[in-house]
């Protein structure tokens, strides 16, 4: 068996984590499903699955392995179908973004953009956390924020206008500030990835600088759903994207607040590894995400 089949059959193995089912769905008996994982597994050198008797794990250098099989799998189903007319994007694609992008901008427009292309298989995870794209095998992700120096390439989409709010609960409690001088004795709903840091910051634009000033938190949260439920529940001030936020404001149950002192906007971008082919629905689902953000990106 060639490598390029034998990788088909230990991801075909790794996703059922089952020999005898992987067996069953390739036509090939067990054994020889067997001894395609031992030959790839002594042409790497190294061992991808761990066997127990009820089940198949994949060792961490397995689940590294498996990525890049995937990508390399897909890319020779889109060169086999590349110069058929009428073939349209096909084989999978693995992205990731802040939870409240997927929610309020992609989720809504993604059927539309399967229903174009329905040999397409979209794995979108979702999570305020920072991935490694290339460990984890990500095609491309959306990230909101200052980006850390990499390798990866970076494609920006604009920014994202920044509001502050709070609940009418809680300005009903704590009175609504008119300028700085009466954030005294107001509280913020701290959102920070690593809990444990730093002090809760309110942070302003003036005179063409970033100022932050340190407010007393009640609750610090680690991700965007959880920073929009603190606030909700009366907890404290949040600043976040306008755009995931303007139906609970149109509804009433967010209320703006200082709209003169508003965050730095959130720069939007698209990163992808820096591979000399990207394929094929790579490219066309980067251009379909810079076209939806532009109703929401300044």
């Amino acid at each position: 068996m060639n490598r390029l089949d034998a990788m088909g059959v230990f991801v075909r193995v790794a996703d059922l984590a089952s020999f005898t089912q992987a067996a069953d769905q390739l036509g090939m008996s067990k054994a020889a499903v067997s001894m395609a994982i031992r030959e790839l597994e002594t042409g790497l050198g190294t061992r991808l699955l761990q066997r127990t008797t009820r089940k198949v794990h994949m060792t961490p250098d397995g689940l590294t392995c498996y990525e890049r099989c995937r990508h390399m799998l897909d890319e020779m189903e889109e060169l086999q179908t590349l110069f058929r007319q009428g073939a349209g994007l096909s084989g999978r694609l693995r992205v990731d973004m802040p939870i409240g992008v997927a929610r309020n901008i992609v989720m809504p427009q993604l059927p539309a953009f399967l229903h174009q292309h329905p040999r397409l298989q979209v794995e979108l995870s979702s999570t305020d956390r920072r991935v490694d794209v290339i460990k984890e095998g990500f095609d491309c992700i959306v990230r909101v924020g200052r980006l850390d120096d990499s390798s990866l390439i970076a494609r920006p989409l604009g920014h994202f206008r920044m509001v502050n709010c709070a609940s009418p609960e809680y300005l009903a409690r704590h009175g609504t500030p008119q300028g700085l001088g009466d954030l005294a004795g107001h509280r913020l709903v701290d959102y920070a990835p690593a809990l444990g840091g730093r002090a809760a910051q309110f942070e302003y634009v003036e005179g063409g600088r970033v100022h932050r000033l340190e407010l007393p938190a009640a609750v610090a949260v680690n991700n965007s759903d959880a920073y929009q439920a603190a606030c909700l529940a009366g907890l404290g001030i949040i600043q976040a994207p306008f755009t995931g936020l303007a139906d609970l404001l149109a509804q009433g149950r967010l209320v703006p607040i200082l709209d003169g002192y508003r965050a730095e906007p959130m720069p939007v971008t698209l990163l992808y590894p820096n591979r000399r082919h990207v394929a094929q629905r790579t490219q066309r689902f980067m251009d379909w995400i810079a076209e939806l953000m532009q109703g929401h990106a300044a």
